[in-house]
C-alpha cells in the first residue's frame, strides 16, 4: 500500500473512532422486534459494491474495503472525494467458503449526495455501483472482532430464531450479510450485525429483495 494510501486510512480510522455518530448510515424502520432479533425495512438505496473471490470472509472483506477506499478518495472519473459511510457489508455468495461461500460482495453505502448520481469508478477497481430495491432484512445483532468462525455461529443462531418465527420459511436467498459498524483498530464497544432477507408481506415487504445493476 501507497504511503497517501495508508495515510488516508489512519484518516479513516480517526474518523471513526472519534465521530462514527455523524457517519451517514441508510434509514430503516424496525417493523417487529424480538429478544434475540428484529425485522428491517429497508428503503430503495445505492451502494458501492466489490466483488472478491477470495475464500476467508476476513481476507474478502479487507480486499474490497481497499477498493472501496481508493474510490472514497477519489478513484473515480469525477475526482470525487466521498465521505465514508457505514456499514460496511459483506454479503455471502453461496459455494464452498464459511457458511458455503465461493465469494462475497463488499458493499459500501453511498452519501446521500451521491445517491441521484453516483461516480463512476475507475475500471481497474472492479467495483460498481448497485441499487438494493426496497426490502427487509432479519438482524441479529453481536459484538467483538469478527472471524471466519463467528460469522458461521453467528448466522445459526440468527436461522435457529428465524426457524420459531412466523417467518420461518420467508428468507428470500440463501446468502447472509454482515454489517461492521467499527473499524477493526476499534478494540472495545464493536458493533456487528448479521443480515438475511425475507419476504414478509404481513410487515410491509410485500415484493422479495433484488438488486439490480445502476
Amino acid at each position: 500500500m501507497k504511503k497517501e494510501s495508508m495515510v488516508g486510512v489512519a484518516v479513516y480510522v480517526v474518523c471513526l473512532i472519534a465521530v462514527c455518530s455523524a457517519i451517514e448510515s441508510p434509514e430503516y424502520t424496525v417493523v417487529h422486534s424480538e429478544s434475540d432479533f428484529e425485522i428491517r425495512l429497508y428503503r430503495s438505496s445505492v451502494w458501492m459494491s466489490a466483488p472478491s473471490l477470495d475464500l476467508s470472509f476476513v481476507k474478502a472483506t479487507w480486499n474490497g474495503f481497499h477498493r472501496l477506499f481508493q474510490f472514497t478518495q477519489g478513484a473515480n472519473l469525477n475526482f470525487s472525494r466521498i465521505h465514508m459511510t457505514a456499514p460496511l457489508l459483506t454479503t455471502m455468495v453461496p459455494g464452498a467458503g464459511p457458511l458455503q461461500s465461493q465469494a462475497y460482495y463488499v458493499s459500501l453505502y453511498l452519501p446521500l449526495k451521491f445517491q441521484p448520481s453516483p461516480p463512476l469508478p475507475l475500471p481497474e477497481l472492479n467495483i460498481k455501483p448497485y441499487e438494493f430495491l426496497t426490502h427487509c432484512v432479519a438482524v441479529r445483532k453481536f459484538k467483538g472482532f469478527v472471524t471466519d468462525k463467528t460469522v458461521v455461529k453467528e448466522a445459526q443462531k440468527l436461522a435457529t430464531s428465524l426457524s420459531t418465527s412466523p417467518w420461518a420459511d420467508s428468507r428470500t436467498q440463501a446468502a447472509y450479510s454482515i454489517a461492521q459498524y467499527k473499524t477493526p483498530f476499534r478494540f472495545v464497544k464493536r458493533i456487528n450485525e448479521v443480515w438475511v432477507d425475507i419476504h414478509a408481506p404481513d410487515l410491509g415487504c410485500a415484493n422479495s429483495v433484488a438488486v439490480a445493476a445502476y
